[in-house]
């Protein structure tokens, strides 16, 4: 009954009675736009607009409808399944079972409000620059970008934690007679970025079928861990007396909860990105939602398998530093062999899409000008090129480093950051615009995303009591490019871009009374 509620809720229709129907990016204004809102030359919100040609857009556009509902929920599931073959375990050595244990249900209710509140946005504007689009309309441009700014760091650098997650698979299972990571890292890169330049139907129905590959290796898995299941194993970690509240459920006390957080967190990383597909999606209004709230509730169901079956199975203590947690729960055996092999197949699913997500954030911000204007040119089959390659670039260096935790740690930062942000615009445009047409609209209001927001930024902290360093490396990052923002591109923003249409659609209406 409550799937039934939430899904429920994507059947409303588009616009909202005595309100107009929902007006698309890209299409003229039904009603006189008022002088200067958003117009040739027009300065407003602490930037400088201008007016592209016709010809700026269609060299800047993607292929429309190319994804129902399933094909968006499979997005939704790729984005994060790698989560739960590897990289959560590491939560076992800073909180124990039990600390791991209590921050996945907290973080579990986090991003189910999230995906709530960011359904509800993605059917009000949906645009392929899901969380930025979402902040412009609510915050003006400086919150636009820097909520953009986060979800591009954590999707530029999510890839080059799994990249090294992937090598190190490759190289366990022998193949190819591969031993160093940095062949595996360049051929993934080289290889996903090629199928994603050939387009976006072509590649997310690629996707789906490696995602649904992966979701068998995890029936594989429960099924044979269930008869290794000891309770014992949950809480066999040396308890630290020294810690406060520290018990076998806690061996590292109340504090190793707070420092669990950011692993809990790679069970669901990611999955906020579904609204990034609303410019490729049929009907993305209702499909949006209905396709991020699917994918949310499978994720909850898988995590919480491998979080107790594989600690279950192996323990606690042997699991926290495994580096390929599910098959060495399983042992020496057949089924485990084959995981191995499949679980290969779940770190190339979050690997290619979340590729998917950096490309689609980085033409949204680049067509709006915000970044670099070459980066969201699209080549005969609708696929942002240097959109895909740039940031491919870039992570394929920080794959180098061989740093899989680090870079992991740096990208949940971006993801809480861009969770706050974006938790503060649907409160924002709740309040301040009441009455937008909302065709679907979040349980519990304001008071679901406002929950959502505290949690977020607990998270941010808690990445700085992990990985300090790569929190401070990040938070640099963030800053050059907020810097970039401030120096030189909020004087070069496009105006008819169809992101920042939806801000003068607001802002036309706010005049006009």
């Amino acid at each position: 009954m409550l799937v039934a509620s939430l899904l429920s809720r994507c059947e409303r229709p588009t616009a909202c009675r005595g309100h107009e129907p929902h007006q698309l990016p890209g299409t003229p204004l039904k009603r006189e736009e008022p002088k200067n809102a958003g117009a040739a030359g027009a300065h407003h919100d602490g930037a400088d607009f201008h007016a592209e040609d016709n010809s700026y857009l269609e060299k800047r556009t993607l292929r429309k409808g190319t994804a129902g509902w399933v094909l968006l929920a499979g997005l939704g599931v790729s984005y994060v399944i790698s989560g739960d073959y590897a990289g959560w375990n590491n939560g076992l050595a800073e909180g124990g079972f039990g600390g791991l244990l209590i921050a996945a249900v907290v973080i579990a209710g986090m991003y189910l409000a999230m995906v709530l509140g960011m359904a509800e946005m993605s059917s009000a504007l949906p645009a392929a620059g899901g969380g930025y689009t979402f902040a412009r309309r609510a915050m003006g441009p400086w919150g636009g970008f820097a909520t953009g700014t986060a979800i591009l760091i954590e999707y530029s650098i999510a890839p080059a934690a799994i990249a090294t997650f992937i090598g190190a698979y490759v190289e366990s299972l022998n193949l190819f007679g591969i031993t160093d990571g940095w062949w595996v890292y360049l051929a993934v890169y080289a290889i996903f970025i090629g199928i994603h330049l050939t387009g976006a139907g072509e590649a997310l129905k690629a996707m789906f079928i490696i995602t649904a590959i992966a979701l068998v290796g995890l029936v594989v898995f429960a099924v044979s861990a269930v008869g290794l299941f000891d309770s014992s194993n949950l809480t066999d970690i040396a308890v630290d007396t020294s810690a406060v509240g520290s018990s076998s459920f806690l061996p590292f006390g109340l504090l190793g909860i707070w420092a669990a957080v950011p692993f809990a967190i790679w069970f669901f990383l990611a999955v906020e990105g579904v609204p990034l597909a609303a410019e490729e999606a049929r009907e993305p209004e209702k499909n949006v939602p209905r396709g991020i709230i699917i994918s949310m509730l499978i994720l909850i169901v898988t995590g919480a398998t491998v979080l107790f079956l594989a600690t279950g199975a192996l323990g606690a203590d042997a699991l926290s530093t495994s580096g390929n947690p599910l098959v060495e729960a399983l042992g020496d055996s057949g089924a485990a062999k084959a995981v191995n092999y499949i679980g290969l197949a779940g770190l190339v699913a979050s690997f290619f899409s979340i590729m998917y997500a950096y490309s689609r954030q980085t033409f949204a911000l680049s067509r709006a000008g915000y970044l670099p204007k070459n980066l969201s040119v699209t080549n005969k089959r609708k696929a942002p090129t240097l959109a895909l390659v740039v940031p491919g670039i870039i992570g394929f260096a920080l794959s180098l480093t061989g740093e899989g935790a680090m870079l992991l740690n740096m990208a949940v930062f971006g993801a809480a950051v861009s969770y706050v942000l974006m938790m503060v615009s649907h409160i924002v445009l709740r309040k301040r615009e009441p009455n937008m047409p909302r065709p679907y609209r979040t349980p519990g209001g304001i008071a679901t995303t406002s929950f959502a927001l505290v949690i977020a930024a607990v998270s941010v902290v808690a990445t700085f009591l992990v990985d300090p360093v790569a929190a401070l490396l990040t938070l640099v990052a963030f800053g050059v490019l907020m810097a970039y923002f401030g120096l030189y591109s909020r004087h070069h923003l496009v105006a008819n871009s169809p992101d920042e249409e939806f801000a003068v659609l607001a802002q036309a209406e706010e005049e006009l009374g």
